[in-house]
């Protein structure tokens, strides 16, 4: 199970899915409540529902089934994530999960440093961007299919912030928390090298280019 990736669609419509064409065949496809109807439409076979039936899911024959409460302390999103966590999916992408309301945009965010936290690597995919989480380490990023890349400190202050291979290089820098510095940077070559000596951030690869 651990070298297995789970999908979760959440239940945000994007226009178009293709993005999502190279995980054809090879996730796990959980489907937060509404979201099981973006798997379908995004040619995915739903295999797992989590959720209340409040933003218009609900379970279908084949499809195995978590009946939420409508009264509950957390996101059919957060419930879906723990549900592959528990299964013990060591990659989770969500999607359908920006956009729309943005108080479930936000806590989807924070749902990739909660992923951290318990030991899996999560991703947010969507039509333009992939969003990342980054603690005290070093990522290679890359950014073939995008323009743009950035840094999105989470954290007060990032210390030790370094960008290669990337039209604006930085060497050992701090950065603020509402600062614009580390923000629409581009790559060379397609790999840029991120490293963050102490602190957390969101890494965001932008504008979708294929």
């Amino acid at each position: 199970m651990g070298t297995e990736i789970g999908l979760i669609f959440g239940s945000y419509a994007y226009e178009n899915w293709d993005f999502l064409q190279p995980l054809m065949g090879k996730v796990r496809v959980i489907c937060a409540d509404g979201g099981i109807h973006c798997a379908r439409n995004a040619g995915f076979t739903p295999q797992i529902y989590v959720g209340d039936n409040d933003s218009g899911g609900s379970a279908e024959v084949g499809v195995e089934c978590v009946q939420l409460c409508p009264v509950k302390d957390l996101t059919d999103m957060q419930a879906a994530y723990e549900y592959g966590r528990d299964q013990g999916i060591k990659r989770m992408i969500l999607t359908g999960c920006t956009g729309g309301r943005q108080d479930h945009h936000l806590a989807n965010l924070q749902l990739l440093e909660r992923a951290s936290g318990d030991g899996v690597t999560a991703e947010i995919w969507d039509m333009d961007n992939q969003i990342f989480y980054l603690k005290d380490g070093v990522m290679e990023l890359d950014c073939k299919n995008f323009r743009y890349f950035s840094i999105i400190p989470i954290d007060p202050v990032l210390h030790g912030v370094s960008i290669e291979n990337a039209k604006y290089p930085l060497h050992n820098v701090s950065v603020n928390r509402g600062d614009s510095l580390t923000v629409s940077n581009e790559p060379v070559n397609n790999l840029a090298k991120l490293t963050i000596k102490e602190g957390s951030a969101w890494i965001i690869a932008s504008e979708r280019i294929s």
